[in-house]
């Protein structure tokens, strides 16, 4: 085909399909702006978040299906950006209206890194080009100010707190309001309501993606979240053996009672690599997070291995995706993170809509 024109460019670009949505960009509304000057091409592909884990592809595909349409083609540009769906679920309350996506990350028990990875996965979605909140919803345990590196109160403007800011994520916890010395000993009312004005009192701002790093269980705080705003999603973190795993079930059959959409499963922990000798170790088992993901249902999102590194980037508040962007740990936490805003895509193009529901968990 030599008669390179709109139409023709765009039914050209129509063999390029989207791997997660089974339809073609063209279909989807992702193609922007074609400019066609003597036998030059530019033109943008729109994806529904800058994180997108096929974004390479697309461009490459792109490329391709235009050079074997029009064989005497001059330059492509491709322009690849992005704009961020919102959930499509009703804010009951008029609550973080300009939030898209409320992302919870949870466990079933303590100690399988939820926190770390909730830290990992905001800064990998703000270093994608995203705009993201953090919030620590662990009232009791407030780890997030050390493993975001950030000391400092947050500032009170037009009766809003500031969040404050690091990696490029703004940043909310009750550690940056009490003394950190101090143990916080509140009724469950009391720290629910915290949770409460974090939400309603705090200047967030235009945000694409705002992360509640929950505390382990399924007690008051995660049944005041889902209480006050419809999430737009939850992710589960789990190490692979089998006591963790049972934990884990449990995290996801509690989402799933309040209506609440799964991302997927993390499996966190999954293997060590020895640095003297390079050997794998599988000290907690391996497999058991995808294998949990399968008998559920559930995308099975990726593993994270043990490494110093990661915990050094917790100690000193600089994450290792911050810290390290290149290392394999932090490859896998990137690709996590796409894989996550990826489910988050797919659900808003095929209207999966979360509530905010009223529970009551002795029934």
């Amino acid at each position: 085909m030599s008669n390179i024109n709109i139409d023709n460019v765009l039914n050209a670009l129509k063999v390029v399909i989207d791997p997660d949505l089974y339809k073609d960009i063209v279909s989807l509304g992702f193609v922007k702006d074609i400019n066609i000057e003597n036998k030059n091409i530019s033109f943008k592909i729109e994806l529904t978040t800058p994180a997108c884990p096929v974004r390479d592809q697309f461009k490459m595909a792109a490329t391709k299906a235009i050079r074997d349409t029009f064989p005497d083609v001059g330059d492509i540009q491709i322009e690849m950006t992005s704009s961020v769906r919102r959930a499509p679920q009703l804010n009951l309350n008029n609550i973080l209206t300009n939030v898209k996506n409320t992302i919870a990350v949870a466990s079933g028990k303590g100690g399988v890194g939820k926190s770390t990875v909730a830290v990992n996965l905001a800064v990998a979605l703000a270093q994608d080009g995203a705009k993201v909140g953090l919030i620590d919803s662990d009232i009791y345990g407030p780890s997030i100010p050390l493993m975001m590196g950030i000391n400092a109160s947050p500032k009170l403007i037009k009766n809003k707190l500031i969040p404050l800011e690091a990696h490029g994520v703004k940043v909310m916890s009750i550690g940056f309001l009490v003394d950190p010395n101090q143990a916080v000993i509140w009724r469950g009312p009391m720290a629910s309501g915290v949770l409460r004005q974090f939400m309603t009192d705090v200047d967030w701002g235009d945000l694409d993606y705002l992360i509640f790093d929950l505390p382990p269980g399924t007690g008051d705080i995660q049944l005041t979240l889902v209480q006050t705003i419809p999430l737009s999603g939850a992710v589960i973190v789990t190490t692979p053996q089998d006591i963790s795993l049972a934990d884990a079930r449990k995290g996801y059959a509690m989402f799933e009672k309040v209506n609440v959409p799964i991302l997927g499963i993390i499996e966190n922990m999954s293997y060590f690599i020895c640095s003297h000798c390079g050997e794998r170790e599988e000290i907690f088992s391996y497999g058991g997070g995808r294998k949990e993901a399968q008998e559920l249902g559930a995308v099975f999102l990726g593993e994270i291995p043990i490494d110093t590194k990661i915990r050094i980037g917790g100690d000193v508040g600089v994450p290792i995706v911050a810290q390290d962007k290149n290392s394999p740990q932090s490859t896998a936490i990137k690709n996590i993170a796409r894989n996550m805003v990826a489910q988050l895509s797919i659900n808003a193009m095929n209207g999966v809509k979360s509530k905010r529901v009223e529970v009551n968990f002795n029934n």
